[in-house]
C-alpha cells in the first residue's frame, strides 16, 4: 500500500466534490435554514401578541368578573346579564368582539355551561385560558360554601410553586448546578448530526462507487492503484469533504446567529424597557398604598434567564466538540466502508436495497436508543449501546453532555470503534476488490461471503 497513491485519490475525491454546485448551494443554504429554525420561534414569540383580541362575556353566575383581567393581549368586557344567548348570535357584529362567551346560571350542583361564538375557530390557548378562569371561579365558590373561616387567607397560604434546584456532585465532592433541559437539547443536536452525517456521506460513498463502476472509470483507476488504496482514498476524501462542510456550517451559522442576535436583542430590550417601566409605575403605586410587596418579586423570569446562561457558560464545549469530531470521523469511516462494499457489488443504485439493509438497521437502532438516552443517560441500555461500535457514535454523543461518562467508558468505546473499523475495512476491501470489476450480475449475500474467502 502506497500512502502517496491514497493521497492522490483523496485529492481527486475532495476537489471533485467541493467544486460541485450542489455542494456549494447546500453548504450556503443549510446554515441559513438552521439559523432561521432557531430564530423563527423567537420572532414569533416577540410579535405573536401584537393583535389584541376583545372577548365579551355574559355572566349569569355573577362570579367571573374578578377572574377575567384584561392585559396587553386580551381585553375582557362583561355584557348585561339580560343579554340572551340567541341575541348574541343574531347581533354578533354589533359587539366589536372576536369572541362572545355565554355562561349560564348555576345549576343545582353549582356548575354552569359555557358557550363560545366566534367567526374563526377559537384558538387552543384562548379556549384553555377561559376554561381555566371559569373553572377556578366555580371551584372557589364551592369551597366558600364550606364556610371555612379566613378562607381567602388560607387559599393564599396553600397556593405554592415548587422549583427544583438540581445539582450534580463531582468526584471531588463539589456541586455543580445543572439544567437537564439544556443537556437534552445539546445531546439531541449532536447525536442527530452524527446520524445525519454518517447516513448522508456514507451513502455518498456508495453512490460514487456505483457511478465510477457504471462508467467503467474504475477500470482505468485500478490499473494504477490497488483496490484497497482506491477504497481508502475515497473514504478519506469524502470524510474531508464532510469536515469541510461542517466547518463552513459552523462559521456561517455563528455569523448568521451573531447578526440576528443583535436585531432580536434590540427588540427584546425595547419590550423589556416597556415591561420595566410598567413595573416601576406599579411599584410606586404599591409603595404609596403601603402594601408590603417587594418590587423585585416579579423579576424571577430574568433571574431564571441569567441562571440558564450561567449554566450554559459552564459547559465544556471544546471537549464536546472534540468528542463529536472523533465519533463523527470513526462512525463515518465504519459505515462508509460497508457502504463502499455494497456499492462495489451492484451495477445500479436500485439493487442496493437488499444489501444495504443490514447497514441501515444498526443506524436506526442507534437512533431509537439515542431517544431513550436523553431521558436515561446512565441506564444499562444506554451504557452498553454507547460501547457497541455500530451504535456508539449516536448514543455516546447523547450521553456526553450530561457529564455521566467515565473516562474508561469513553476510551473503551473509542478503542472498540477503531478496532471494528479496521476489521470492517479489511473485509470491505476484499469485497471491494472483486466487486468493482464484476458486471452483469446482481450480487447476493452468498456472493459477498464467497468474495471474502478469496485469497489476495
Amino acid at each position: 500500500m502506497k500512502i502517496s497513491n491514497i493521497g492522490l485519490i483523496i485529492g481527486r475525491e475532495y476537489s471533485t466534490r467541493v467544486k460541485k454546485k450542489s455542494f456549494i448551494l447546500l453548504t450556503i443554504l443549510t446554515p441559513l435554514l438552521m439559523a432561521a429554525l432557531m430564530f423563527i420561534p423567537v420572532v414569533i414569540a416577540l410579535y405573536s401578541g401584537e393583535d389584541k383580541q376583545v372577548i365579551s362575556i355574559v355572566d349569569n353566575t355573577g362570579l367571573l368578573e374578578g377572574y377575567f383581567e384584561s392585559n396587553g393581549k386580551t381585553e375582557y368586557k362583561f355584557l348585561p346579564v339580560e343579554t340572551t344567548q340567541e341575541s348574541l348570535k343574531q347581533t354578533f357584529e354589533t359587539y366589536n368582539s372576536s369572541t362572545l362567551i355565554y355562561v349560564s346560571a348555576l345549576d343545582a350542583e353549582g356548575n354552569a355551561s359555557v358557550t363560545a361564538y366566534s367567526r374563526e375557530p377559537l384558538g387552543m390557548e384562548t379556549k384553555m385560558a377561559i376554561e381555566g378562569k371559569i373553572g377556578n371561579a366555580l371551584r372557589d365558590r364551592k369551597l366558600r360554601e364550606l364556610d371555612i373561616q379566613n378562607f381567602d387567607e388560607i387559599m393564599d397560604k396553600v397556593r405554592s410553586e415548587v422549583k427544583i434546584d438540581a445539582y450534580t456532585l463531582t468526584n471531588e465532592g463539589k456541586e455543580k448546578k445543572d439544567t437537564v433541559e439544556i443537556y437534552m437539547i445539546i445531546a439531541y443536536v449532536l447525536s442527530f448530526l452524527i446520524y445525519m452525517f454518517v447516513a448522508v456521506f456514507g451513502s455518498m460513498v456508495m453512490r460514487g462507487v456505483i457511478e465510477e463502476k457504471t462508467n467503467r472509470i474504475v477500470e482505468v483507476i485500478v490499473s494504477s492503484v490497488s483496490s484497497f488504496e482506491l477504497m481508502m482514498g475515497k473514504l478519506l476524501g469524502v470524510a474531508l469533504v464532510a469536515l469541510t462542510q461542517f466547518a463552513i456550517w459552523m462559521i456561517l451559522i455563528g455569523a448568521v446567529i451573531f447578526g440576528l442576535q443583535g436585531v432580536v436583542t434590540s427588540q427584546m430590550a425595547d419590550k423589556m424597557a416597556d415591561v420595566t417601566a410598567t413595573m416601576s409605575d406599579a411599584t410606586t403605586a404599591i409603595q404609596e398604598t403601603s402594601v408590603g410587596i417587594h418590587p423585585t418579586a416579579d423579576m424571577g423570569s430574568l433571574g431564571e434567564i441569567s441562571s440558564v446562561l450561567e449554566q450554559v457558560s459552564q459547559i465544556n464545549f471544546p471537549q464536546i466538540l472534540l468528542c463529536f469530531l472523533i465519533y463523527f470521523v470513526l462512525g463515518y469511516l465504519l459505515y462508509a466502508a460497508m457502504f463502499a462494499a455494497v456499492g462495489s457489488a451492484v451495477d445500479n443504485e436500485a439493487d442496493t436495497n437488499q444489501l444495504s439493509l443490514p447497514i441501515t438497521i444498526p443506524l436506526m437502532i442507534g437512533l431509537f436508543i439515542m431517544l431513550h438516552t436523553f431521558q436515561h443517560p446512565s441506564s444499562q441500555l444506554s451504557i452498553w449501546a454507547s460501547m457497541i461500535p455500530f451504535t456508539s457514535p449516536m448514543v455516546m454523543l447523547a450521553r456526553i453532555p450530561f457529564g455521566v461518562v467515565p473516562a474508561w467508558q469513553l476510551i473503551l468505546s473509542v478503542v472498540l470503534l477503531i478496532a471494528t473499523f479496521v476489521t470492517i475495512a479489511w473485509a470491505s476491501a476484499k469485497i471491494y476488490k472483486v466487486g468493482i470489476l464484476t458486471y452483469g450480475k446482481k450480487a447476493t449475500f452468498k456472493d459477498l461471503f464467497k468474495w471474502l474467502k478469496y485469497k489476495d
